[in-house]
């Protein structure tokens, strides 16, 4: 069985809702519309799922070309408009200035009413900024079996819902975890060229129900268990990172060739 792409997500505002898609263009800087947005309190702090879980049932639909930013909440209501920048704004992420623009508009004010906490939304200047490890973290991969295992590994009867890990790309018709064996060697993913350079280590965003947000499933505890003792770039090893050496198109269904 060769190797296929499962499912490609993106989230075009960080620590908001997943949208998953058929096809991506991936460039050299990742998927454009992916983490085009990111929030920051009224101290500056930039926040994420693991401050915020109940930010994960918040859809946000971001139109790159027509510049159309909608959100919609759990009680169906819809935020939309076309995106207007106000004065720059610098974020860090992870120790690493990421300069930006403030967003006007109401999606702050609905977005802080939400959660009850002042937010202000940021777009970065340049996209493929707001990816935890920019350009060495362009995309994500994780193999489908390595989930099932997991699943295993925790005892579980049904099967880890892949979007706990917020992973661009899910690959079908792989062993468990095989992605690790791919570190620094090319893969073609459809038609783009990617080089995995390290594990992606895991917070505990990912003991979060995707719907919800409320933390339900031990995935740190159980990744301890049986991973604690595999040779990683960092800790709680759950799928690669990888950058672009040869930007291209990706569909579901495309061929993923290993090294």
């Amino acid at each position: 069985m060769s190797a296929k792409v499962a499912w490609i997500s993106i989230a075009p505002v960080k620590a908001l809702g997943l949208v998953r898609l058929e096809e991506a263009l991936v460039e050299g800087l990742g998927i454009r519309e992916n983490r085009r947005f990111h929030l920051v309190d009224d101290t500056g702090r930039m926040i994420n799922g693991k401050v915020l879980g109940s930010l994960v049932q918040v859809a946000p639909a971001w139109d790159e070309a027509g510049g159309v930013l909608a959100l919609r909440f759990p009680d169906g209501s819809v935020v939309e408009g076309v995106v207007e920048l106000g004065e720059p704004f610098e974020t860090v992420f992870y120790g690493r200035p990421v300069p930006g623009r403030l967003v006007e508009g109401p999606w702050a004010e609905a977005l802080s009413r939400f959660v009850s906490r002042p937010l202000r939304l940021v777009r970065t200047d340049d996209a493929g900024e707001a990816v935890d490890r920019a350009s060495d973290g362009a995309v994500t991969l994780l193999g489908v079996a390595s989930l099932e295992r997991l699943a295993g590994a925790a005892g579980l009867d049904g099967a880890v819902d892949g979007r706990r890990f917020r992973m661009n790309f899910g690959v079908a018709g792989l062993q468990p975890h095989e992605e690790d064996g791919w570190i620094g060697r090319p893969v073609r993913i459809g038609d783009a060229v990617v080089t995995p350079l390290g594990n992606v280590g895991r917070c505990a965003v990912t003991t979060q129900d995707p719907e919800t947000g409320v933390p339900d499933f031990d995935t740190l505890g159980t990744l301890k268990a049986y991973r604690d003792a595999v040779p990683t770039t960092e800790p709680l090893p759950f799928g690669v990172h990888a950058a672009v050496l040869q930007p291209g198109r990706v569909r579901i269904g495309d061929e993923v060739i290993p090294p």
